[in-house]
């Protein structure tokens, strides 16, 4: 079922950008923030957005609604779109709130489509896209990294994301397969070294990154597991800031000191190794995609590499959505969409000319 109207809550930079090339794929979209929002290429407006009846009033006209809020909120979101039998997408990697929105989808109208970012999200596309090229896959490494081009102090980061969806990527526990059996690690541990375009990073274990991928590949896989990748030193650093220093106890100051600290970038770049191993004509192989995704022009300006990677990747779901090439209801894993018709959508193509490195 096609749709147009489209509400798009939550005007950051991902927010507004996601906004800005919904318009361009064709869309009517309505941007809605808590505060007034002037100067865009859009219709906006200005709403309570933990209010269910004032977000209920404003999206009773509209088809679909991608929230780009904080996770927190996209519980009271989803639970709105559900009852306006709305199409429903956001970025969210908080498990709990993914497993509301499943529920959701059992009687929904429309799709519900959490985790369709980054990381969740484009990822688990690609890794699930090399898994499909053997007879038996054996493993999917996903690695993903969004860090300063040029960084500095010993940290080596900059707050380009939500600080929020940082803090708990670190600290909440994380869900991987492991010699064929699903376990829950803890965060920041697996510490290993990775090497793009000449570039020394150091990859360690983060929650959420996988989306429902442990049990689309339950009993069919013998290792499975999402990393973040910093520069070298960052993840012994941190280590220390959230236990040593206790600081994992009060997230909301550990996220408010460390953006202070490192506040956001405009030169950026996002690292991508996805690696899948398995057995084709009976001989074990390994499929890689690695990209350095870096800040491009959209629409006459400049936009950060997380921003741009994040908002298209959602965007180019909600044309397939659009376009009949995925379900219009129901709930939607990420592994379940192919990536060629998704690179070929108008705001998927990004990822193909906003990257410079190695070419499969």
């Amino acid at each position: 079922m096609s749709f147009e109207k489209v509400a798009v809550l939550g005007l950051g930079k991902v927010g507004h950008l996601a906004a800005e090339l919904l318009s361009e794929a064709g869309f009517a979209v309505t941007g809605v923030d808590a505060r007034a929002v002037s100067g865009c290429p859009f219709p906006t407006k200005a709403a309570d957005l933990t209010d269910k009846d004032a977000l209920a009033a404003i999206l009773k006209d509209q088809e679909a609604v991608l929230s780009c809020l904080p996770y927190h909120l996209n519980i009271g979101v989803s639970s709105v779109a559900h009852g306006l039998g709305l199409h429903y997408f956001d970025l969210t990697e908080d498990v709990p709130t993914t497993k509301h929105i499943r529920d959701l989808a059992k009687s929904s109208k429309g799709i519900m489509a959490p985790q369709c970012g980054l990381a969740p999200g484009f990822v688990g596309i690609v890794g699930a896209h090399l898994a499909g090229m053997f007879e038996r896959v054996r493993s999917i490494r996903l690695r993903v990294g969004a860090l300063p081009q040029n960084p500095t102090g010993l940290l080596g980061y900059a707050f380009n994301w939500s600080p929020e969806g940082v803090v708990n990527e670190y600290l909440n526990d994380c869900e991987v397969i492991e010699e064929g059996a699903l376990k829950t690690v803890s965060a920041m541990e697996w510490l290993e070294t990775i090497y793009i375009d000449g570039v020394k990073l150091e990859a360690f274990t983060t929650s959420g990154g996988l989306g429902t991928m442990c049990e689309t590949y339950a009993d069919r896989i013998e290792n499975l597991d999402y990393k973040t990748m910093r520069y070298p030193g960052h993840v012994t650093l941190m280590n220390f800031f959230f236990h040593e220093l206790l600081m994992r106890e009060n997230r909301a100051e550990a996220g408010r000191i460390l953006t202070h600290a490192k506040p956001p970038v405009d030169e950026d770049v996002v690292y991508v190794h996805v690696a899948a191993e398995g057995w084709l004509d009976g001989q074990l192989k390994r499929r890689e995609f690695v990209r350095a995704y870096y800040p491009i022009e959209i629409a006459g300006k400049r936009r950060t590499a997380i921003a741009w990677t994040t908002s298209a990747s959602v965007v180019a779901v909600i044309e397939m959505v659009r376009d009949g090439a995925l379900p219009a209801k129901g709930f939607l894993k990420q592994e379940d969409i192919s990536l060629a018709p998704y690179l070929a959508t108008r705001t998927g193509q990004y990822y193909e000319t906003g990257h410079r490195g190695r070419r499969d």
